[in-house]
């Protein structure tokens, strides 16, 4: 970043992608700008739209735009889940310079399904950081940290639960949906104020499943652990 490169941060889920992406523009006290991407992302979404504004048709610039104009972090979020564009219509404004301060930082959950290979000419504008995927111990000292009144038995169930969905995900068997780490931590609190386990884990994991083959699986999943 200090030699004006962009950044993509490669990884599984709960690796901390989107928290380093945070800090880093903090550390570089810079204003960040936040695009999450999907199949129907396209340039109005990053660059801007028309608007109408003071009698006048003008642009509503934005993240893309709004980085470059005052240097800005734009994070670019599962950059690999839109579809590959050789080329981007943008509409007749002038030019926009980049600030020197902007830079992009994207993030991609690699291998899941849904997910798309980035072509060679887009990845080339990156460096990139593959992060490392927590094992067990470390994502109990994560549900730790975050609900620390927790007992020790529902940490290590939710840590197994995530660990188990994750491992569908990877294989294709379900969607990305139910392997929410901020899910297990909000059903960590949800028993740790007297919600019964399972009840805690079907509203902050399962039911987040809305398609009925997918939430069956993920519902037995959950039942191997908390029964």
């Amino acid at each position: 970043l200090l030699q004006g490169e962009n950044v993509l941060l490669s990884g599984g889920k709960a690796t901390g992608k989107n928290i380093l992406a945070d800090n880093l523009a903090w550390l570089f006290h810079r204003p960040v700008y936040t695009v999450s991407f999907h199949v129907n992302t396209d340039s109005s979404t990053l660059i801007g739209t028309d608007t109408f504004t003071g009698g006048e048709v003008r642009l509503r610039r934005g993240p893309v735009a709004l980085a470059a104009q005052y240097g800005g972090f734009c994070i670019l979020d599962e950059i690999n889940m839109a579809k590959n564009r050789r080329l981007i219509d943008v509409p007749g404004y002038e030019c926009i310079p980049i600030h020197p301060a902007a830079r992009f930082i994207a993030t991609m959950n690699y291998g899941y399904a849904g997910t798309r290979e980035l072509n060679e000419a887009l990845v080339s504008r990156f460096t990139v950081i593959r992060m490392p995927t927590l094992e067990e111990a470390q994502l109990c000292e994560l549900l730790r940290a975050n609900v620390p009144e927790a007992s020790d038995e529902n940490i290590k169930r939710c840590t197994g639960l995530f660990l188990d969905l994750n491992a569908k995900a990877v294989n294709g068997e379900i969607s990305t949906n139910s392997v929410d780490m901020r899910g297990m931590i909000a059903a960590l609190h949800l028993m740790t104020d007297g919600m019964a386990p399972k009840d805690a884990i079907a509203v902050s994991i399962t039911n987040k499943c809305f398609d009925e083959y997918e939430y069956a699986l993920v519902r037995d999943v959950a039942l191997t652990r908390f029964a």
